[in-house]
């Protein structure tokens, strides 16, 4: 049976070693020169820095999923960060995060005495609901719209205050709103609005001190190395530079892609493209929807002739007004006036990223998505950002700076990101669960998706899981049709990317 994978990315991969496992001749189509999609290195020389994720997550997720695809612990490395990351307050307060339970609460009782017990209820009222949210919704897939809306699922959302955001959820906790961004920002790895998104995702936060985070050697996008090379290994088929500009199908299944302008046939396609850009090729067999991006980003990437030893490998630098950041992202979708900044320094744990004695840093600004802003002529902004990070961390930054580049949502869009948003579609509740993309994104019966905006969502370990949901369908659907013709000759639609 011949799958043909469009595009390359994290879900694509992970589904195609879960594809080669199942038997199937699987060919991976990626239009550019690498594969990895948002995983991927900026290098300058011997200098090389994450360009996309960089915190990871949920690693027993990550590794069982990781293992079942037929890759061994062996084969990376995952160093444990303690503290987990630092954040710094406008007014000169700083709050460290910690898995250990005894040393948050020393951590407390020192920067933010009182707030113990609040803590402490959070983490019992999210072993709870991360429980429940793993088993209803992050392991199930909704292609039958109706297995959402079952008396559980409905008395698990009420359960997990589904109606609330994930701000306001956190009053009940937290009285110092400090704090309540130090439990909310987390929203923004995968590009929502605190003041917007499902307290659901309030489990995130809940995830760092639960589960840990870490950082992979040689940087994230090391992965998409482990991968390749397993995929390789396997006698899966990848072709580079190879554009999918359209599906061909007689109306009930797809019969193949064009790529570069000739045709391929295939059994199976699976859409690893960024949803909803890629669904116009499944035209007019997908329902169309008006969906909201999430944020973009702007990213500075610097290498630098020294080490800041001192710092953390991730800290968040607050704006004096964190809700008024959003409103600017999410609502007037305007220039940040006072941004929250998260900046990475990963040399000060993995030498291997920079020259002896010298390092990467990266900073990422939540900004809106969108092509409206010229980020090319905002340089003022970026010398802003750059002077921020030298008086609140990183002393003499611009005198260490040997070389910068910047990524900004125009690069995103150009690069076919849904509307340069950097993490798919924003997590509101209607984008959510049974809201959201679906393993099955169309009618036809033999076309499948992974990717950030298929559910479960964004985040390295959630589109892995996405993607192990999606074979899974897939499998059941291939058993279904054992010994029926695949191809057809019935007129074809054709839409053109």
């Amino acid at each position: 049976m011949k799958a043909a994978i469009a595009g390359g990315g994290i879900g694509g991969l992970i589904s195609a070693l879960l594809m080669k496992k199942n038997g199937f001749n699987v060919t991976i189509f990626e239009k550019s020169d690498r594969l990895g999609g948002r995983l991927a290195y900026v290098k300058e020389g011997e200098y090389k820095v994450d360009e996309g994720p960089t915190i990871v997550l949920l690693p027993e997720m990550l590794q069982s999923i990781l293992r079942e695809a037929g890759i061994s612990d062996q084969e990376y490395e995952l160093v444990s960060l303690d503290p987990l990351y630092k954040l710094h307050f406008a007014d000169g307060i700083t709050y460290s995060k910690f898995s250990d339970f005894e040393k948050q609460m020393t951590e407390l009782k020192t920067n933010f005495p009182g707030e113990e017990e609040g803590f402490r209820r959070f983490m019992q009222d999210m072993d709870t609901r991360f429980r429940l949210g793993q088993d209803q919704f992050l392991e199930k897939t909704f292609v039958d719209r109706r297995s959402f809306w079952t008396q559980n699922n409905v008395r698990t959302l009420m359960k997990l205050k589904a109606y609330r955001n994930v701000h306001q959820s956190l009053k009940a906790y937290y009285s110092d709103e400090r704090l309540r961004q130090a439990y909310s920002l987390q929203t923004l790895y995968i590009g929502g609005n605190p003041y917007d998104t499902p307290a659901i995702y309030s489990l995130v936060s809940y995830s760092e001190h639960k589960h840990g985070v870490y950082y992979m050697k040689g940087g994230y996008a090391r992965l998409v190395e482990v991968l390749e090379e397993a995929l390789i290994r396997t006698g899966a088929v990848i072709q580079k530079n190879a554009l999918v500009q359209s599906v061909k199908s007689n109306g009930i299944r797809a019969e193949g892609l064009y790529v570069n302008g000739e045709f391929h046939e295939a059994d199976y396609l699976i859409m690893n493209g960024d949803f909803p850009s890629v669904s116009h090729m499944l035209e007019p067999h997908t329902p169309k929807k008006d969906y909201v991006p999430s944020s973009g980003c702007l990213l500075l990437y610097m290498g630098l002739d020294k080490v800041y030893t001192e710092a953390n490998v991730h800290q968040f630098f607050m704006g004096a007004n964190f809700q008024e950041h959003m409103r600017q992202i999410f609502v007037s979708k305007e220039v940040p006036s006072d941004p929250s900044i998260y900046a990475f320094h990963p040399s000060v744990i993995d030498p291997t990223l920079a020259p002896e004695g010298k390092s990467v840093l990266y900073a990422l600004i939540p900004v809106p998505s969108g092509g409206h802003i010229d980020w090319e002529q905002q340089t003022e902004f970026t010398d802003t950002i750059i002077q921020k990070l030298e008086e609140r961390g990183f002393p003499g930054l611009r005198n260490h700076i040997v070389w910068k580049k910047i990524k900004s949502p125009n690069d995103a869009k150009r690069e076919g990101l849904f509307e340069g948003g950097s993490f798919g579609l924003a997590p509101s509740l209607f984008q959510s669960g049974v809201f959201r993309p679906q393993v099955k994104p169309s009618k036809l019966e033999n076309v499948y998706a992974a990717g950030a905006s298929i559910h479960p969502g964004g985040g390295i370990p959630l589109v892995m899981q996405g993607a192990k949901m999606m074979v899974s369908v897939l499998m059941e659907d291939a058993n279904k049709h054992k010994g029926v013709s695949l191809s057809g000759k019935a007129e074809s639609s054709i839409r053109t990317m």
